[in-house]
């Protein structure tokens, strides 16, 4: 009976470890907040609109399927829409949008500064733009550990080795708000996202096989408050919150026990290389730009309408 019982408990833990550390279901259909369908069924403003996007694989789209990328659907709904989405899309609120996306993927905010700004033309007067940005998450993730941390690549840093690398993203940051802005004369918003958490705030990527990060949490929330900051101290940012949606749906989505655990959708959100999101973390995307967008948008443009004598 004792061997039948020690038998029966190590059968159990070799299925409890996959199924709950291993094994993270995608699952299908829609994922994230309801976005309501008023809003978006009259026009916000007639005048040229560009929506850009600028930044890293976030905003590149790398992990989506054609076409579903976050950008991708905030310009319009894809042919297999979910009937809840339908509609709530930007082309239909802006009949003058012209999409650019010049987000490229693995890049950070050093890169996002020196080179990429150079890609966003200044603009006539006559249009306004609408910027959607994911900047600073490989500037903490970078290298996974395989080389000593270093600013822009602090895998694997301190507390203190990183306080004076993240007070200099600060001010990076600054720099590249303020290249966005410049390029739209006629005006510009820009939407900014923050950087989720795959560990659902554990910080144990070591559980995702990448090698140990105890102050991991710290320098991602470190970076975290500079984002939120920026946005609270301009008036033309806006911060969109994908830390807090993600979390129960990382590494950690099954785990019934876990204080972000999601009984409604206990799904992962994440690509296969852990730091860009699949199809569903992607929708998940969109439905909160356009919950912010809907809330900031309509008055704005109202308020900057260019006069017509």
């Amino acid at each position: 009976m004792v061997l039948l019982a020690v038998g029966a408990v190590l059968i159990a833990t070799a299925g409890f470890y996959p199924a709950f550390w291993l094994y993270h279901p995608i699952g299908s259909g829609p994922a994230g907040p309801s976005v309501p369908r008023e809003p978006f069924s009259g026009v916000w403003s007639q005048r040229r609109i560009e929506l850009l996007g600028f930044g890293d694989s976030v905003t590149a789209g790398l992990g989506s399927s054609a076409g579903r990328s976050y950008f991708d659907r905030l310009v319009d709904n894809p042919p297999d829409e979910f009937s809840e989405m339908q509609g709530r899309c930007l082309s239909r609120v802006f009949p003058n949008l012209t999409p650019v996306n010049v987000a490229v993927s693995g890049t950070d905010s050093f890169q996002h500064r020196d080179w990429l700004l150079a890609n966003v033309e200044t603009h006539d007067e006559d249009l306004f733009g609408v910027i959607v940005a994911t900047i600073g998450g490989n500037d903490v993730i970078h290298m996974y550990g395989r080389t000593p941390p270093r600013e822009g690549a602090m895998y694997g840093a301190t507390t203190e080795q990183a306080q004076p690398w993240v007070a200099n993203f600060e001010t990076r940051l600054n720099t590249i708000l303020d290249g966005l802005r410049d390029g739209f004369p006629g005006g510009c918003h820009i939407f900014l996202a923050n950087i989720y958490d795959p560990t659902d705030g554990m910080g144990d990527a070591h559980n995702a096989g990448l090698p140990r990060w105890p102050d991991g949490s710290k320098v991602l929330a470190a970076y975290n408050d500079v984002l939120s900051r920026t946005a609270q101290h301009r008036a033309d940012v806006t911060l969109v919150d994908l830390r807090q949606e993600f979390l129960g749906h990382g590494i950690h989505c099954r785990k019934f026990w876990s204080p972000h655990y999601d009984s409604a959708d206990p799904h992962y959100w994440y690509y296969g290389n852990l730091e860009d999101p699949n199809d569903r973390g992607y929708d998940v995307i969109r439905r909160l730009f356009l919950i912010e967008m809907r809330r900031v948008l309509p008055d704005l443009l109202r308020s900057v309408e260019p006069s017509s004598s």
